[in-house]
């Protein structure tokens, strides 16, 4: 295969990505956008005497922000409301994971997700007056990634 070959079929896999979220297992569905995966290396400034050059920047900690998954509302959305449920009878932090589809469903990455829990969930306004498709929207906190996920 050429290389121009290859690298058009990997464009082609990147287009019309869709995200498989499970947590602890259990399917939630697919969503079509994913935000928010990443980690931030927090730093710490410290002065040196003697050291006249520059300010030493030291990692301190990392910060994962929040994963926001959006998808038109469907059969999953139930999914989601089981799950909160669940959740509301008593707080645990779980595990998780987001995996790539192409739109023929092979899988092109997975992020596993440690220490998950739901921050909030946003459904569609309910109006008649625009056309607009019927959108909601999960929102997690995690603790970071596991098993070299992803990145």
């Amino acid at each position: 295969m050429s290389e121009a070959v290859r690298v058009l079929q990997e464009v082609d896999t990147a287009v019309g990505v869709h995200y498989l979220v499970k947590v602890d297992g259990e399917d939630l569905g697919h969503f079509s956008s994913c935000e928010g995966l990443g980690v931030e290396v927090v730093l710490e400034s410290r002065e040196e005497g003697g050291f006249n050059t520059g300010v030493w920047q030291l990692p301190t900690r990392l910060k994962y922000p929040n994963v926001k998954l959006s998808r038109p509302l469907g059969a999953g959305t139930g999914k989601v409301a089981r799950w909160l449920s669940k959740v509301s009878q008593g707080l645990v932090a779980t595990t998780a994971t987001i995996t790539a589809r192409s739109t023929s469903g092979q899988d092109i990455v997975t992020w596993n997700l440690l220490g998950v829990v739901p921050v909030r969930w946003t459904g569609p306004s309910l109006t008649t007056e625009n056309g607009k498709v019927a959108t909601e929207t999960l929102e997690l906190a995690h603790h970071g990634f596991h098993d070299g996920a992803g990145w």
